[in-house]
């Protein structure tokens, strides 16, 4: 090796190095400006989506009490009824299904939005639009217009969702006198229909420009009717039959 190749200085450890790019102020800037859109996805992700209209938000560390009441009450009661061997094969709750349509809306979106935001209220979870897939000249509905509101709720919100449903919203029904107990539609799913949604606490009647119905479709694992009924009277569903 050559006398100038031992007296040249060694690099600098990479820890030690200027910025990419040198000194050059512009890809300096560059380099902030990514670093700061990398920085401020990850804050997104973290706070989660931002919250609608009505749409609360998520304590990691609550359990619903429908859920706690299936773990300890529930589930034991079936197996000693049904004589499952395995935790497993107990009917359980997949989701719930609300539905609000509105046909009108297709020609005023006011009503859409504001049946939506209702939806959201109940729910606690965001609704989505429906929109016709078909014409129909008789409702004045064209292809691709809004037609009705829907949410699907799973897990804890579902549990949530029919805590207050039983406790809260039917004793508000005027007349009621109970669910119909026959209506399964022989796989262990049962629907049920409402006439007015101003029922649910979350709703306030005197805000409130339009009445709209519900429908309410509880999809379960269960494989029989019976067992369905079982699994939904456990959650304290008053059927009259």
């Amino acid at each position: 090796m050559s006398e100038a190749g031992k007296d040249k200085a060694p690099k600098a450890p990479k820890a030690e190095r200027g910025p990419k790019g040198g000194g050059n102020p512009i890809e300096k800037a560059k380099a902030d400006a990514k670093a700061d859109k990398k920085a401020k996805k990850g804050a997104d992700k973290s706070a989660g989506t931002q919250l609608a209209t009505g749409e609360e938000a998520r304590d990691p560390n609550y359990v619903p009490r429908f859920k706690q009441r299936y773990n300890e009450v529930i589930r034991p009661a079936l197996m000693k009824e049904f004589g499952y061997k395995n935790k497993l094969q107990v009917p359980r709750i997949n989701k719930v299904v609300l539905n609000i349509g509105a046909g009108e809306g297709s020609q005023d979106t006011k009503k859409i939005q504001a049946a939506q935001n209702d939806l959201t209220a109940i729910a606690g979870q965001k609704a989505v639009i429906t929109k016709a897939k078909k014409a129909i000249s008789t409702f004045k509905i064209t292809a691709g217009r809004p037609v009705g509101v829907k949410v699907t709720l799973r897990q804890d919100r579902m549990y949530e969702f029919l805590d207050r449903f039983i406790t809260m919203a039917l004793p508000r029904v005027r007349d009621f006198r109970g669910l119909n107990g026959k209506s399964f539609d022989g796989r262990g799913n049962y629907a049920l229909g409402l006439k007015e949604h101003i029922i649910f606490v979350e709703i306030d009647y005197d805000k409130t420009e339009t009445v709209w119905g519900m429908d309410i479709i509880i999809n379960t694992s269960a494989k029989t009717d019976a067992e369905a009924k079982a699994l939904l009277k456990g959650f304290q569903f008053p059927f009259t039959n």
